[in-house]
């Protein structure tokens, strides 16, 4: 674990942090946290996870930003809980139920038989409700005003997708991928494969390329560590 205090004497040099970021906190939350008790102007991470979902962020400062790049680049695992038969706009929990469908006759078997064809390399569009920039602004801006801004498809690479457990209407699972995968619109387009619809009702992140969050701090533990 690496738990460093502010007064540990290499922070000049940067640090890379392995923290576990808690539900309802921003990524950028966590970065401010880090640079304010740390004092340090430069920080960044590893990747944005949204405000719902918990786990694995790594947080880069000084001269150890130069690592962000791989970082961003690494393979990313996930274990998420959907719930099949309901839709919402921002495919998780982010947003109220919008839709709800039938999931009368659909089994296990189904479940996972779909799952597996979406292994390889897959095209998404990236969700309204994301982090990425249309003229300058980020697209949930937009979607918080009822605007839809045409996006690209993206080609991501699903390593492993997992069913690890029915319990209908919930679907606990597991996602190995590439940079760039939204597991939201994994969710929602395996919904759509199945002709019931689905949302991300919870989501942590388990890994980033050979980092585990079995090895990182929670916030608190941070603070604590740093307090002056």
């Amino acid at each position: 674990m690496m738990i460093q205090t502010a007064n540990s004497g290499n922070n000049h040099q940067g640090l890379m942090l392995l923290i576990d970021k808690p539900k309802e906190y921003s990524s950028a939350r966590v970065v401010n946290i880090v640079k304010k008790l740390l004092d340090v102007k430069k920080a960044g991470h590893s990747g944005t996870l949204d405000p719902k979902a918990t786990g694995l962020m790594i947080v880069c400062t000084g001269s150890k930003t130069k690592f962000l790049n791989e970082l961003l680049a690494s393979d990313k695992e996930y274990e998420g809980f959907m719930l099949i038969g309901e839709k919402t706009q921002s495919f998780d929990s982010e947003t109220e139920v919008f839709e709800t469908r039938s999931i009368d006759g659909i089994s296990e078997e189904q479940i996972v038989e779909k799952a597996s064809m979406f292994l390889g390399e897959i095209e998404q569009i990236p969700p309204m409700y994301s982090a990425v920039k249309h003229k300058g602004k980020p697209l949930y801006k937009f979607a918080r005003k009822g605007r839809e801004i045409e996006r690209k498809p993206r080609t991501v690479l699903i390593k492993e997708f997992e069913i690890q457990s029915v319990s209908l209407p919930g679907v606990k699972f597991r996602v190995v991928c590439s940079k760039g995968t939204y597991i939201r619109t994994l969710v929602n387009d395996f919904g759509e494969s199945l002709g019931t619809g689905a949302y991300l009702k919870e989501l942590r992140r388990l890994r980033i390329g050979d980092y585990d969050v079995k090895d990182s701090m929670t916030i608190e533990e941070f603070i604590n560590n740093n307090k002056n």
